[in-house]
């Protein structure tokens, strides 16, 4: 005690030192914050650099093109008409002088070939010098093109944007949306943008905005429930600072280290600020418990008491959080990486500062302690009075608790494996206008999205041989049939437009060096924005579209065309490469499998291993940790009720709900243990520990779903399942930590 004593009155003495540096750290903080704090949504957040799934697509892009493309869709009189001709061409004129952009693309620049006198040449499709039914019947023999230049009424025209690989425009993100609707607008009054960039932009936005929501809602929230929780007023200040210095200072760390964040550490801020008003309201309920005991103590003494009381189990439930959140550290993600890590220092830093703050606050204060009493009052409700009846019911009727528990528990153990792992791109995305303009696009064109699929010889020869070229159109035809592709193009869509003008051109006695010096001119730059042929002809490019999809609908179609093209072509002399985001998104349930397995069963034996150093004996660690399944197997339990999957938002749920449904089983275990040397039976030392910590348990656990259901409130579908399903688990949690631990414990802990 003299130790701690000496650590109080050194913190006491240098208080105002200690507020001087504290305060200049927030102010720098949060200018820092306030000028450097940016959004990151990128691909490059969700997989490493060295990840062969990412170099693959990185690759991909420098050979056949960025898949980052814009979608434009614009209504029209007449897609065909010259003055719709010259817009597109003034904005194609102003598209393409921008440095991040690689091609656009639209009728306006689209060719069809001609062949005559052995050669072929191109001439543009939309010529507004041919009449207007001449036009459509060229329309009309490019099928697969022209759905994705036109609407079949003639009454939308739509425009692509091909941007640069990706690592070459990661820094212009933020910029290039505003650049390219900027020059949209000078030419149409009435369009619909989308594509991977403006979902993306929509992405970052959203979450900069609901992270500031979060933040003023969860300083609302805390306010309101500290002024119920909080035994006097005079409190009130020293927990709201509690929370906001830690916060303060870790967003100033991680935007000064020129970290950014996603739609993952959005989340810190709420839940570091109600974790910490959390220590925060434990560390007061026993200063003002000690302090109505100890009349006769000093201030320095008392404060001892106070940190002796609190710090053991202080420590556990901040060791267990922190195991939870460094659990996703495992993950293959680095967006749960960056989360796992950013979240712990933060959880060290709360830790620390609480009782610092805590000291220096309480230092200022009186010692008078009987006059005091909450702000608000619950009228009818005594919490006193409740735990007294808990500890009643769960004596009388711990067998029957028992019971019902452990069911629930061994059902939630099989709902496990009825969970899906999936994600939907589309619950990514609140509501708003790029979600309005995808779902018009997708509409009218019946895709946004695009893959390239890459068909060469295993030894190297040339693609543009006979029998390639018609197990090639025989895998097309293939692709056409599939419901969820649209308009897969590909030299087929050439070759059958030549051989309707010039059957002769592709007959049986025709050479195959006639045939290959034919097609190698169809590649043009005009027209490469599908890129039919790799520069040696080696391998022929599919360009399939098709709508935004859940990863479960990607992998299925990826499955499919892998399929079609084992029944089509010999797969020991071609293969098929499959390139494009939707290919790298797709892997995204596996990642999602590796970061439950590893960060839950690594924060699962690391829990383990705390609870058995703290309480010193296996069976009742074993009797302590069968509860903390529990709110785990009821999470299961909703999710299949519910049909919500696991998707890289909840995909963290499970190590995270398991050190935080541990806090307050540590907190009602500490006190447990602190009676066992004398002679009380386990019932009534568990009824003493329930008295003592109960009303500081619910309390907290109130702060820790307010905070998840402030989440909840999310209008990204993906964050607010994760909010509801946390609020519900804490929620959960505190339930069988009131009912089936003191249970468990007085019936089986003899």
């Amino acid at each position: 005690m003299k130790t701690l004593e000496r650590f109080v009155s050194s913190i006491i003495q240098f208080r105002i030192a200690i507020i001087v540096c504290l305060t200049v750290l927030m102010a720098f903080s949060g200018y820092q914050t306030i000028n450097h704090l940016r959004i990151d949504n990128s691909l490059s957040i969700w997989f490493l650099e060295n990840d062969p799934s990412y170099k693959a697509y990185i690759d991909f892009q420098k050979e056949f093109g960025s898949d980052e493309i814009f979608v434009g869709m614009f209504p029209v009189e007449n897609a065909i008409g010259k003055q719709e001709k010259k817009k597109l061409l003034q904005l194609h004129e102003a598209i393409d002088t921008l440095s991040y952009v690689k091609t656009s693309f639209s009728i306006a620049k689209a060719q069809y070939p001609l062949y005559a006198n052995n050669s072929i040449k191109f001439e543009d499709v939309y010529n507004t010098n041919r009449s207007e039914k001449g036009l459509k019947s060229v329309l009309s023999k490019l099928p697969n093109m022209s759905s994705q230049l036109v609407t079949k009424d003639f009454k939308h025209q739509f425009f692509y944007i091909q941007l640069n690989p990706t690592p070459s425009i990661e820094t212009k993100r933020k910029d290039l949306l505003g650049e390219i609707t900027t020059l949209i607008e000078q030419n149409y009054d009435d369009y619909y943008l989308t594509g991977p960039p403006v979902l993306n932009e929509a992405y970052s936005k959203g979450i900069y905005k609901e992270s500031l929501v979060f933040g003023g809602l969860t300083v609302l929230f805390i306010t309101l429930m500290l002024l119920f929780m909080l035994p006097s007023k005079r409190y009130l200040l020293v927990s709201l600072i509690s929370v906001a210095v830690p916060v303060s200072l870790l967003f100033g760390l991680i935007t000064s280290m020129g970290y950014a964040l996603n739609m993952i550490s959005m989340l810190i801020p709420t839940i570091l600020m109600v974790y910490s008003v959390s220590d925060a309201v434990h560390i007061i309920n026993i200063y003002h418990k000690e302090g109505l005991q100890h009349l006769d103590q000093t201030k320095t003494q008392l404060l001892a008491i106070t940190i002796k009381k609190s710090f053991t189990p202080c420590f556990y439930t901040t060791l267990t959080t922190f195991v939870g959140y460094f659990a996703l550290y495992l993950s293959p993600l680095p967006a749960f990486k960056n989360m796992g890590v950013f979240t712990c220092i933060g959880l060290i830093l709360s830790f620390i500062l609480v009782y610092v703050i805590a000291i220096i606050g309480f230092s200022f204060m009186n010692s008078e302690f009987k006059t005091t009493k909450p702000i608000l009052e619950m009228i009818g409700l005594s919490q006193s009075k409740f735990i007294d009846w808990l500890n009643v019911f769960t004596t009388k009727s711990k067998t029957k608790i028992i019971l019902v528990f452990t069911v629930l528990l061994i059902y939630g153990l099989y709902a496990v494996f009825q969970v899906k792992i999936d994600t939907n791109s589309q619950n990514l995305l609140a509501e708003g206008k790029a979600k309005q303009d995808l779902r018009v696009v997708e509409g009218k064109l019946n895709g946004s999205s695009r893959m390239q699929l890459d068909i060469s010889a295993k030894n190297g020869d040339l693609i543009t041989n006979t029998e390639a070229l018609k197990q090639l159109e025989k895998f097309q035809s293939k692709l056409e049939n599939n419901l969820v592709i649209n308009a897969p193009i590909s030299v087929v869509n050439i070759k059958k437009f030549l051989e309707q003008r010039t059957p002769v051109l592709f007959q049986s006695n025709v050479s195959q060096d006639a045939i290959k010096n034919t097609l190698s001119k169809v590649d043009t730059d005009r027209n490469s924005f599908f890129k039919l042929f790799s520069d040696d002809l080696s391998s022929a490019g599919i360009t399939i579209s098709f709508k935004e999809m859940k990863t479960s609908e990607l992998e299925k179609l990826i499955a499919d065309i892998q399929s079609d093209f084992k029944a089509t072509f010999n797969t020991e002399t071609y293969q098929l490469k499959i390139n494009g985001f939707a290919v790298v998104f797709a892997q995204l349930n596996n990642f999602i499998l590796q970061t439950q397995f590893r960060s839950f069963f690594a924060a699962f034996f690391v829990a383990f291993l705390c609870l058995l150093i703290f309480i010193k004996n296996v069976k009742t660690t074993i009797l302590v940790l069968i509860p903390n399944m529990l709110p785990l197997a009821i999470l299961a339990i909703l999710m299949s009720w519910l049909n919500i999957p696991l998707d890289v938002t909840t995909a963290m749920i499970t190590p995270i709900m398991l050190g935080i449904a541990m806090d307050d089983t540590i907190h009602l275990v500490y006190k447990y243990r602190k009676t066992k040397g004398n002679s009380a039976s386990p019932e009534e030392r568990m009824d003493s520990a329930m008295r003592y910590t109960g009303s500081a348990l619910i309390s907290t656990t109130f702060a820790l779903v307010a905070g998840f259901l402030i989440i909840a409130s999310s209008a990204t579908p993906s964050v607010r399942d994760f909010g509801l399903l946390c609020a519900v688990t804490v929620a959960v949690a505190l339930i069988t930590d009131l009912f089936y631990l003191p249970a468990l414990l007085k019936r089986f802990d003899k």
